[in-house]
């Protein structure tokens, strides 16, 4: 499978991020300072996590956290590689992660008709948020902001909301950077239990990005 590429012009190359315990954080050209939109997203799930960590020991949440992310990162660089014409994509790649991309490699086949740009360093001023979004391109020929995402069980949409928050906002920074609108989100997911994929419009999605944003914000003020 040869994918089509016509890259965007962001206008810079890349963003400064640091990482700390307080989430990632990027500079813009310009020298201004952006909370990741997973950082401000975090806030969402913190309860959760923390409940589980309890739950579990934190010795086991930390082995669970650390192989979940190993794989995530894994299956992120092969689909990455992938799309971007690698014919070494899967070389040296240990074989369980090579399985979860073969899984969901015909939905990329069939889905993912051109590329604009992969691992794209976004931000907005307007949102006062940045991050690096997977893909920007045209899934089945419609623009699309895509990310690729992996998990053990199959997911249902209602427990996944942080992530048409994060697409929509990715969605937001590209408008802004680039003047191309994309209503379109995708989030495309690798598991063991099967290949998803859940296609939404970012519209119905920025109220709760923007009520999210405020209420991080709020806690950045006033403590919980």
């Amino acid at each position: 499978m040869k994918f089509i590429h016509e890259p965007a012009d962001l206008g810079y190359n890349d963003l400064e991020a640091v990482t700390g315990d307080s989430g990632r954080f990027y500079t813009d050209p310009e020298g201004n300072k952006y909370a990741s939109v997973t950082t401000v997203l975090s806030i969402l799930s913190e309860e959760a996590i923390q409940a589980w960590r309890a739950r579990v020991g934190e010795e086991e949440a930390n082995r669970i956290s650390r192989q979940a992310s190993s794989r995530g990162t894994t299956v992120h660089n092969i689909i990455e590689k992938y799309v971007a014409n690698d014919p070494d994509y899967i070389k040296g790649e240990m074989p369980h992660n090579v399985q979860t991309f073969k899984d969901i490699q015909p939905v990329l086949d069939e889905s993912v008709t051109k590329v604009y740009q992969q691992e794209a360093p976004l931000f907005s001023k307007h949102l006062g948020l940045a991050g690096r979004v997977d893909l920007v391109g045209q899934w089945k020929g419609v623009d699309s902001i895509i990310d690729w995402k992996t998990s053990r069980k199959l997911k249902k949409k209602e427990w996944i909301s942080s992530y048409f928050m994060q697409c929509a906002a990715y969605a937001i920074m590209w408008e802004e950077r680039t003047g191309q609108p994309i209503k379109q989100l995708v989030v495309c997911i690798a598991g063991d239990e099967g290949s998803q994929v859940f296609v939404e419009d970012r519209d119905n999605w920025t109220k709760d990005l923007i009520n999210t944003i405020n209420e991080y914000k709020r806690r950045k003020l006033f403590g919980r």
